[in-house]
């Protein structure tokens, strides 16, 4: 790269920006430019790469050891330890572009990996938004990831196999920040919630990233450990929302709830009581620049169904999760399960009036 390349490239990733992270900081005190699109936009290979990368600075300096290593040094130095501690850490990743340093890789790429089967009656079966928006993602690179309608296997493979790897370096620092606690003392009272905020289609069903309300992108990891506090070694089963840990961390710290909260603590599945969870889960989508062609999509699941609403528009997603887990056949038009979608429907309908209701005096202080 000439010195003229690199000049435009770093000036145009600073052009316009009035905020800088820790990280941009500590890359710029380094002397170094962030890997970026602009910069994997000129490598020859980048149309076939499905956003998958190799990070070639050094590996302090990925973001997601940048991130942990952070707040190991904030637990080290925090002078007031006989003070109670809430701490919120967010990684990046795994967040395209899929990018770890290659020895992470490497052992991901030598084994066999399950990789996406996208069917014809998956892809037909689709709403047009969805089709629309995979043909969008095939157009325009939304962070360093050229999307392919027709990948090889080779290409989901390291895109998959990236992915897991990105996964295991933040492994790895959630365990320098447990014992960097444990070493403070902090664990020996204390609550770790481990959780993402969506998942990610690896060219499931024939998509890339999250925007769709398949259950690969709304059903999250969470993790809750707590020694002598919480039994252990138990998986709860049960329908929650992400908002429900909320109340569960109030709970947890001895502080009110308020009433205008629709989430639900779920402190007594926590604590071994008795708890079915909920009914229904529900998810919201508004359109953006990449989910272009509807206004608003809104899902709503119970234990074996599914319903995905679009706005202003006489198409959806219909799914026996019981008999079609994986969610390839979409029963929005199937006769036989029209009762089923007019009651899922007014469902949705109840859930938006009440939550309406339920939250209108926090609504109306936020005017």
């Amino acid at each position: 790269m000439t010195s003229a390349t690199w000049w435009r490239i770093r000036t145009g990733y600073l052009e316009g920006r009035t905020y800088f992270d820790e990280w941009d900081k500590a890359l710029h005190a380094r002397g170094l430019v962030k890997q970026q699109r602009e910069l994997y936009r000129e490598r020859p290979d980048y149309g076939e790469r499905l956003g998958a990368f190799e990070w070639e600075l050094p590996e302090e300096m990925h973001s997601d050891v940048f991130v942990g290593g952070m707040a190991e040094w904030w637990l080290a130095t925090k002078p007031k330890l006989d003070q109670p501690l809430f701490m919120e850490i967010g990684f990046p990743g795994p967040h395209p572009p899929y990018d770890p340093v290659l020895r992470y890789a490497e052992p991901y790429m030598a084994r066999d990996l399950p990789l996406p089967e996208v069917t014809e009656g998956d892809l037909a079966g689709q709403p047009s938004v969805f089709t629309a928006m995979r043909r969008h993602n095939a157009e325009v690179d939304h962070d360093s990831i050229v999307h392919l309608l027709d990948p090889t296997r080779e290409q989901l493979k390291r895109q998959r196999a990236y992915y897991l790897a990105n996964v295991t370096m933040i492994d790895e620092q959630v365990g320098r920040i447990l014992e960097t606690l444990d070493a403070r003392g902090y664990l020996d009272n204390a609550v770790v919630i481990f959780t993402s905020d969506h998942g990610d289609c690896l060219g499931d069903h024939g998509h890339s990233q999250k925007w769709t309300m398949y259950d690969i992108i709304t059903r999250v990891p969470a993790i809750v450990w707590a020694p002598g506090r919480l039994p252990g070694g138990r998986m709860i089963d049960g329908l929650c929302q992400m908002m429900d840990l909320g109340p569960t961390i109030l709970d947890l710290a001895g502080v009110p709830v308020p009433e205008t909260m629709e989430a639900i603590s779920l402190l007594p599945a926590l604590e071994g009581g008795a708890w079915s969870g909920r009914d229904y889960v529900f998810a919201e989508h508004g359109r953006d620049g990449i989910l272009q062609e509807t206004e608003f999509m809104t899902m709503v699941r119970g234990r074996d169904w599914k319903l995905v609403h679009f706005l202003d528009a006489a198409e959806g997603q219909l799914f026996d999760l019981a008999n079609d887990p994986g969610e390839i056949h979409n029963l929005w038009d199937d006769a036989a399960a029209e009762e089923k979608k007019h009651e899922l429907l007014d469902v949705l309908c109840e859930w938006r009036i009440r939550s309406g209701y339920r939250t209108r005096s926090w609504a109306e202080g936020c005017r």
